[in-house]
């Protein structure tokens, strides 16, 4: 795994052993930056569930503002650190919480926090046909104060597997739909601004 381009491109990055983490894998995020194109410079980036933090590193490589991370293990949030020395990126410009995603959401809201791109790619759900999901997925789609923190013309890129079928709320419109392999990445903006 590697950052694909920009100012820290070719740089390898580092991951925990085994399964805990399911990085976003090259491919895949290559094709969601392309479609990003521009968009990334100078934008404010929140990554949730961000495991190695490759998703907010590719972000601050190809000329993002500021990235903040939000990592749920402690260990999982000393490689997104060290991944960021290896990058040799501005220390200052990648902020971590180690905590759960939802809290920090709410956190965030509660702050009256934006950022122009909120990324997550969280652990996979289960099959779910004939139900509905209650993977992390769904659940970040369902957080109601989730859409608070993008402004006008702000985008959420949501990860998860063909495998689990997401109901999309009201709130959110999907403007784009990638897929490679078992990954869709869906590029959501809020249906409705304040």
């Amino acid at each position: 795994m590697r950052i694909i381009s920009g100012s820290a491109g070719g740089v390898l990055l580092k991951a925990p052993k085994g399964f805990e983490v399911r990085p976003t894998p090259d491919l895949v995020r290559q094709a969601v930056f392309n479609s990003l194109g521009a968009r990334v410079q100078g934008a404010r980036v929140l990554e949730l569930f961000a495991g190695t933090g490759a998703l907010s590193l590719e972000c601050l490589s190809r000329g993002a503002a500021c990235a903040l991370c939000v990592e749920k293990s402690g260990r999982h949030a000393q490689f997104i650190q060290r991944n960021l020395e290896q990058a040799r990126l501005p220390a200052g410009s990648l902020r971590l919480r180690v905590q759960d995603a939802f809290a920090a959401i709410r956190q965030l809201a509660a702050e009256r926090q934006q950022f122009d791109l909120i990324l997550a790619d969280p652990p996979y759900g289960e099959k779910n046909i004939g139900r509905r999901s209650t993977s992390f997925a769904q659940q970040l789609l369902d957080e109601r104060v989730l859409g608070e923190l993008l402004p006008a013309g702000g985008l959420f890129i949501l990860g998860h597997t063909k495998r689990d079928t997401l109901s999309l709320p009201p709130e959110w419109e999907e403007t784009k739909l990638l897929k490679h392999g078992d990954t869709v990445m869906r590029f959501l903006c809020r249906s409705i601004d304040p």
